[in-house]
């Protein structure tokens, strides 16, 4: 993907279709300005109705046409689906979860480590990329589809689990040491004793089990990249959709929730070591409920996966009843993903589908297949990318700050909950949904992956497991000058989820200036005057501040907040759930010690402001209307020109920004072009 053009895309699927329309398709897409469309990664049995039968006409077809109307092709390899004659061939394909032995039906049920099914995946893969690779239009493949590792617990990945705990910990004493084994009896003497995981109920050794499940994931991609790079030709990239844990709000549904938070079926940051471009899924509320938090969460952890931009391979259109977007709202989430760092959306799906799992999760068109409002919408952002895509792509960050997120620690939750009604992802979008409606910007970072001289400050949402590398990594961090947030339930156990037996917040206690050994359900106490919710540590101040002291009559002589100087540093603590304002004051100071300059008080949500610079070295500022009502702003920048209207301000000038709408400043660094 080049930078001086933006991806407007759709997933298009021909063999869905009621009728042969694509000359109709191809027309209605290029009215919208769509330049790309992605196929084939969901129909192995349309592409193989048969064992070692291949199909690939209407591959053609769509490449044929592509080509006719100048429009970019990604491939999906057809692997996340398999086609019934498959798993009739070999039934140990359908993969051993929790619940048993999955039946055929659904999606992403299978065993991926299984031989028959890696053979017939491989096949499948080199008949397809060879076929397509040369074409001109083809500018990449995607590789599978939203990967995980589907709970596999089937007899090989327990066999190479084995193998693995012998590689790592050497003999059964030092398993048996690392994990507490002998709790229970579930110390073992030899190998070859070592129980089927399914039944485990060690805490820590699970979570390894899933640590290794979560490989096993991402070592699938890495195999099916290494299959596609025999045959890519220079300029196309290899992508994958990562996807995020799936927020449920309702029946359990795949209709009802939204891209939520840090997913623990796959670690991102492992995965994406075999992508040459990062590729993502993002969906969320719209109409009323339509923040902005989701695109901006989603968008800031895979880009900073490698410090790079990344391509939306999948948004709604309007999708089911409650996401019809309001008028302008569509123009906003696909405005809102490149103010992340994205180089283009493609929409999920083009048409609707009229029958199956997936009917009224409603594409561009709706079942009528006919021009409607949102498609009408798209049809703007199409014209506007086509005009101004060269000064919109390969938007670059600089941000100072780093929200930190570990699967190990969220796994550990599952174990070891902070509350029923508290998961370890609501704790991280507590803190990163406080961040985004100050506009305080932020890169959100796997533990495997900080940079700390990249950043001002570290926030770290509920960090149970940290190695000893890890702790003496933020200890220098903050010893240096850097700034350290960090919530309750942080620091609390060492990577194998074993708690640390001496002073909490292990090692880092001096840094924050405080300690603890007692936490309770917050029951009637309260913080500054307000609620708290979940839990509640009881802070001992050594040294340390007290920003805020517990109000209750038995528990009002421990702090619930801190702030410590340490050497040339500062560490805040935050030892209790408190409202979002509470957690923005802490932020707002911490940010001023960071010596990150926040947007006047008007700038905060439903305004939020995105920035970065452009491939022409424009700093560029998206100003973006969250909310149904009018917002007039004062200019905070000497001189800025609006990239989609012209109009030009200078500092104090009156922003009129209307509902659910946006201007993209580019400041005027030289005066005299003003």
């Amino acid at each position: 993907m080049k930078n001086e053009k933006l991806m407007f895309g759709a997933a298009y699927y021909p063999e869905y279709m009621p009728y042969d329309r694509m000359d109709q398709d191809f027309a209605m897409m290029k009215k919208a300005g769509i330049n790309t469309i992605r196929i084939a990664e969901s129909t192995w049995s349309t592409l193989e109705p048969e064992d070692g039968v291949f199909d690939f006409s209407y591959i053609d077809r769509i490449l044929e046409k592509a080509q006719e109307e100048d429009m970019d092709v990604i491939v999906g390899t057809p692997t996340y689906a398999i086609p019934s004659w498959l798993a009739k061939k070999d039934p140990e394909i359908m993969v051993t979860n929790a619940r048993g032995q999955e039946k055929y039906g659904h999606r992403q049920i299978f065993d991926l480590l299984n031989p028959t099914f890696r053979f017939h995946a491989e096949r499948v893969i080199r008949e397809l990329v060879s076929h397509t690779a040369p074409h001109p239009k083809v500018t990449g493949f995607q590789i599978d589809n939203e990967t995980k590792h589907y709970d596999n617990r089937g007899k090989e990945i327990q066999r190479q689990f084995l193998e693995y705990l012998k590689e790592k910990f050497g003999t059964p004493d030092n398993l048996n040491r690392t994990f507490c084994l002998p709790y229970w009896s579930n110390s073992i003497r030899k190998w070859e004793d070592f129980p089927d995981i399914s039944g485990c109920i060690n805490g820590g050794l699970a979570g390894e089990f899933e640590k290794f499940q979560r490989r096993t994931a991402s070592d699938y991609l890495a195999w099916q990249a290494d299959i596609v790079r025999e045959y890519i030709r220079d300029g196309q990239f290899i992508t994958h959709n990562l996807d995020f844990e799936w927020k449920k709000f309702g029946a359990d549904i795949a209709q009802d929730g939204y891209s939520y938070g840090v997913q623990p079926d796959i670690n991102h940051y492992e995965a994406a070591g075999c992508l040459t471009r990062l590729g993502t899924d993002i969906y969320h509320p719209t109409q009323d409920d339509l923040t902005g938090a989701e695109i901006a969460f989603g968008g800031d952890s895979i880009r900073s996966l490698k410090q790079e931009n990344y391509l939306v391979l999948e948004c709604q259109a309007q999708a089911f009843k409650y996401w019809t977007p309001y008028p302008g709202q569509l123009r906003l989430q696909a405005y809102s993903h490149l103010a992340s760092g994205a180089d283009g959306i493609s929409y999920w799906n083009w048409h609707s589908i009229h029958n199956s799992f997936e009917t009224y999760w409603k594409g561009l068109l709706s079942h009528d297949l006919a021009e409607n409002p949102t498609y009408l919408e798209a049809c703007r952002i199409g014209e506007e990318w086509k005009r101004f895509g060269s000064r919109l792509a390969g938007l670059k960050k600089n941000n100072r700050t780093a929200l930190l997120i570990d699967n190990v620690s969220m796994t550990s939750f599952k174990w070891f909950p902070i509350d029923r009604d508290l998961s370890y992802n609501d704790v991280v979008r507590w803190m990163y949904d406080s961040l985004y409606e100050m506009n305080i910007e932020c890169d959100v970072v796997d533990v495997n992956g900080l940079e700390t001289d990249r950043y001002n400050m570290i926030v770290t949402p509920a960090l149970y497991c940290a190695s000893e590398d890890l702790l003496e990594k933020l200890e220098s961090f903050v010893k240096n000058g850097g700034v350290l947030v960090s919530s309750f339930k942080s620091f609390v156990a060492d990577e194998y989820s074993t708690v640390y037996a001496d002073t909490q917040p292990h090692r880092l206690h001096r840094c924050f200036g405080m300690s603890y050994n007692q936490f309770t359900d917050p029951g009637r106490a309260r913080i500054m005057g307000s609620e708290i919710k979940y839990f509640a540590e009881l802070l001992k101040p050594e040294g340390a501040e007290s920003l805020a002291d517990y109000e209750h009559r038995y528990w009002g002589s421990y702090a619930g907040i801190t702030r410590n100087t340490y050497c040339n540093g500062a560490a805040y603590y935050i030892g209790c759930y408190t409202e979002k304002r509470i957690l923005k004051e802490i932020f707002s100071r911490a940010a001023e010690d960071a010596g990150i300059v926040l947007l006047p008080d008007e700038y905060r949500w439903p305004v939020t402001v995105r920035s970065g610079r452009n491939t022409k070295d424009e700093n560029l500022h998206y100003v973006m209307n969250y909310s149904e009502e009018t917002k007039n702003l004062s200019c905070p920048w000497d001189q800025a020109e609006d990239l989609l209207t012209g109009d030009r301000f200078q500092k104090g000038d009156t922003l009129s920004i209307s509902d659910w709408d946006l201007k993209i400043l580019i400041e005027i660094e030289n005066p005299h072009t003003f």
